[in-house]
């Protein structure tokens, strides 16, 4: 978890807030968000909302009440209480891609597996930048539709000591997660220790299995990230404005709705923004257009008084290239300057979210840490001026032999993860590798590194009997 104190980078005045409030205010009471679950439909009628078919048209007080019972800020606890982690205000965490079908290895690209999962799982446990492997790190499509679910929550709760996402497939699913991370850590609805991401069908509608797993986790006091899935020109419309009033209204209601399932249950405004190819329709990431959509989002979000979720190494890159390197910097970078709060996407991403990338994997812990350490905030004190060590020097000399840099230069500057400074004949004698081939050899070397993290055998057993009932009654 990561501290960020820098300045947030906000570019929208005062009246442009204004605006923005005036356009998701009409859209909420004018046209309306639909719901696709009967029960959602039941507790906002009976709040006193219009509500046509699944079409639920707000007041908009209404909708800031509820909003105004989440809590700013919540910690979410972790089996090991080192790697618990406080979401809102200043603090950034991050999770690992999410939702892949697909895997890249080299130059290979195919299915995922359960063991992909597992790798994944392993190198966001053995990378210390890293908060979270996620939920569904890549899809294993190895293993039985039904049942896969608890495999996946099961690795995450085994192989790593890491919070972790709860599958939102499903109501049941999400009821799977909740009891099995309550046979890991007992008590969580005074101290929740699980993150769900529900996504909205954009523009304005919420869907049925979406909504039954919001149900489970707001009921049992289980963060949910609440996050409008923007394409531009897609499923918003093409000017940043109008989706960011979308985005807005998309957002504060299924926030709403969690607050009347249990107010005060924790919630994070989610936000996915990006555009599409108006020549080919295909997504697109990195771009200037995402960038602005998340510095307006974190001020938005501030505004609400909310914790958010943004942000990502995302590409539309195939492999883990040049493209690949500076799309994600061009998302990472703005989400450093906003300050998101919860970062999902932070490594693996590839090809728009269809692939999850073993070399871009490191390649992108790389930008984290770098980005990190850049936004430290610097000390400037009478040893860093370091007055002794001109005194020293003098005119003409040089710093390489001062005791100013004899007791410092292990650990004065940044130590490249991934990158090289070689000179081109030692960089040819060790293979002429460029940063992809180099990545290879270090997610291979972190693997061989890892070390399961220890679990109370009782617990791991409770938890195999789970898995293995729950299998039984789903017919796998």
């Amino acid at each position: 978890m990561f501290l960020n104190q820098m300045p947030r980078y906000e570019i929208l005045s005062a009246d442009a807030m204004a605006t923005l409030d005036r356009g998701w205010r009409r859209i909420v009471s004018e046209i309306g968000v639909e719901f696709m679950s009967p029960r959602a439909l039941e507790l906002f009628r009976k709040a006193g909302m219009k509500v046509e078919e699944n079409n639920v048209f707000f007041d908009p007080e209404f909708v800031l009440e509820q909003v105004a019972k989440a809590p700013r800020e919540f910690d979410v606890r972790a089996r090991n209480p080192a790697n618990d982690v406080h979401i809102g205000g200043d603090h950034m965490a991050f999770g690992a891609v999410y939702g892949s079908p697909f895997v890249r290895e080299g130059e290979v690209r195919r299915d995922a597996t359960l063991d992909d999962f597992h790798r994944f799982c392993k190198l966001s446990q053995v990378f210390g930048e890293m908060d979270s492997a996620g939920g569904v790190v890549c899809e294993p499509n190895d293993a039985p539709l039904d049942s896969r679910h608890l495999d996946m929550v099961y690795a995450l709760q085994t192989l790593t000591d890491k919070i972790y996402m709860g599958n939102v497939v499903s109501g049941p699913n999400a009821a799977d997660t909740i009891a099995m991370t309550r046979i890991l850590l007992g008590d969580i609805e005074t101290a929740p220790a699980t993150i769900s991401l529900i996504n909205c069908n954009s523009p304005l509608r919420w869907d049925d299995r979406m909504l039954d797993a919001q149900f489970e986790y707001s009921a049992a006091n289980q963060p949910v990230v609440l996050t409008p899935f923007l394409l531009m020109g897609a499923m918003s419309p093409v000017s940043i404005p109008a989706t960011l009033v979308q985005q807005i209204a998309e957002a504060l209601t299924g926030i709403a709705l969690s607050q009347l399932i249990r107010p005060g249950c924790p919630v994070i405004f989610g936000s996915f923004l990006s555009n599409i190819d108006m020549q080919s329709g295909s997504p697109c990431f990195g771009t200037p257009e995402s960038a602005v959509g998340l510095f307006c989002t974190g001020q938005i979000a501030r505004h609400f008084g909310l914790p958010w979720r943004s942000g990502g190494a995302l590409t539309s890159s195939q492999t883990a290239d040049a493209q690949a390197g500076y799309e994600a910097l061009m998302t990472m970078l703005p989400t450093f300057l906003a300050g998101a709060n919860w970062v999902m996407h932070t490594a693996g991403w590839l090809e728009g979210g269809l692939v999850s990338g073993f070399e871009k994997f490191v390649v992108d812990v790389e930008i984290l840490r770098m980005l990190q350490h850049e936004f430290t905030p610097m000390e400037i004190t009478e040893e860093s001026l370091a007055f002794d060590a001109h005194a020293e020097v003098g005119h003409g000399g040089h710093f390489l032999g001062a005791a100013h840099t004899m007791e410092r230069f292990r650990t004065c500057f940044y130590r490249p993860l991934l990158s090289s400074s070689d000179n081109y004949e030692r960089w040819v004698r060790r293979g002429a590798m460029d940063a992809a081939d180099r990545a290879g050899e270090i997610y291979r070397a972190k693997l061989e590194e890892y070390e399961r993290p220890p679990l109370e055998e009782a617990v791991r057993e409770e938890l195999q009997d789970y898995v293995a009932r729950r299998r039984r009654e789903l017919g796998d």
